[in-house]
């Protein structure tokens, strides 16, 4: 039975990830009809006032090309800043409003750990942030006012660059398709192909849902590291069956063989599940938790479900699980906590979560620890 999204139009889930998700882009018309966007330009601008904001303005025209300034900025900085040519970027705005947030449950057939933050840009008449590619996929969504977007080729790490700024902009853009977009269009990019938005008209916000995709570097470079710390200091490389070398300055096709062996060891599916699912759950954003560690115990948050409040998942939290022949492991921001699989499911499924849902759970010793370690990390906040 195939699944249809309204944000896809009459297009079923299972062939959008076909066809289109990491294989060519993909326009929408109406995607959200009669959208309104959650957020005016006065107050995006107002988080980009916030210290704890990740934010940033390129100037197309500044003191270099492409000038990109870094956040917090004052109202002064807005006050200085030309009529066009300018766009005001603000990051993981879904963390910060409610609403925006709640945007974000559009696109939960892709797996939660995939899914990184929503962005929105602002830029007055001209505005944009050049022509680039992106290493992940996006969804670009317009909030406000109009965007006229292209649609370029296939880039890499070699793609010819803009020199004197400290963005990636392309200095080759072939353009194969190009639209306007209005409130409630969007638009579909995989990694690798070269887009190119400009804000046609004022007040132009564009929300873009964006997904992680660490590198290969980054997977090797943490995993071993975290691998690293569980082996023994005692196990050495052993050669025990060692021959005479013709030169004694060769490295045998045995010893690479040997080398290889030791990494396979430890590389296993449980090691690897285990590191991967902290990894992909940890926060982007750790100052939005309380400095000092909460200290509540199992009775406390259990009197406080009982009489009718509720557990919230936090907006910054990350959840994911994993399942093998040994049980279930639940990761939440970046820990790993041993939990039922009925548990795993209903955290990582649910905003909020009442009395009457965990209520059998909690008879389980393990889940209730669980369920406490969660609300003392502030992963799950009691009748937030």
């Amino acid at each position: 039975m195939t699944t249809p999204l309204t944000h896809l139009g009459d297009m079923p889930i299972e062939e959008f990830l076909r066809d289109y998700w990491q294989k060519k882009p993909l326009l929408i018309r109406n995607a959200f009809p009669d959208f309104e966007s959650p957020l005016a330009p006065d107050e995006l601008a107002g988080l980009a006032l916030e210290e704890e904001v990740e934010s940033r303005i390129v100037l197309e025209n500044g003191a270099t090309p492409w000038e990109l300034r870094n956040g917090p900025f004052d109202e002064k900085t807005f006050e200085k800043l030309p009529p066009t040519h300018w766009t005001l970027l603000v990051q993981a705005v879904d963390q910060w409003v409610p609403e925006v947030n709640q945007l974000l449950d559009y696109f939960r057939f892709i797996p939660n750990w995939r899914l990184d933050d929503l962005m929105i840009s602002y830029a007055p008449d001209k505005g944009g942030v050049g022509p680039h590619f992106d290493y992940y996929d996006v969804f670009l969504l317009q909030g406000l006012g109009k965007r006229h977007w292209k649609i370029g080729q296939m880039c890499d790490s070699n793609s010819p660059r803009v020199e004197g700024t400290r963005l990636k902009i392309l200095s080759e853009f072939h353009t194969t398709d190009e639209w306007v977009l209005e409130p409630g269009d969007m638009l579909y990019i995989p990694p690798g192909i070269a887009h190119w938005g400009t804000a046609q008209g004022d007040d132009c916000m564009t929300y873009s849902i964006g997904f992680r995709a660490p590198s290969h570097a980054d997977i090797i470079s943490e995993i071993g590291q975290e691998i690293a710390l569980s082996v023994e200091d005692d196990l050495r490389y052993t050669d025990p069956d060692l021959t005479l070398q013709e030169n004694p300055g060769e490295i045998s096709a045995k010893a690479i063989e040997q080398v290889r062996g030791i990494v396979l060891q430890h590389l296993t599916p449980e090691k690897i599940a285990f590191w991967f699912g902290k990894f992909m759950t940890e926060r982007k954003y750790l100052e939005q938790t309380q400095e000092e560690p909460l200290d509540i115990d199992a009775d406390e948050w259990q009197s406080a479900l009982a009489d009718g409040e509720l557990l919230w998942r936090h907006p910054s939290a990350r959840l994911a699980f994993h399942s093998d022949e040994k049980g279930t492991m639940l990761f939440a921001d970046g820990e790993a906590i041993c939990c039922s699989r009925e548990l795993a499911e209903l955290v990582c499924k649910e905003v909020e979560i009442s009395w009457r849902e965990l209520k059998a759970l909690v008879q389980d010793p393990v889940d209730r620890a669980a369920i406490t370690q969660l609300i003392n990390l502030e992963t799950l906040l009691v009748d937030e």
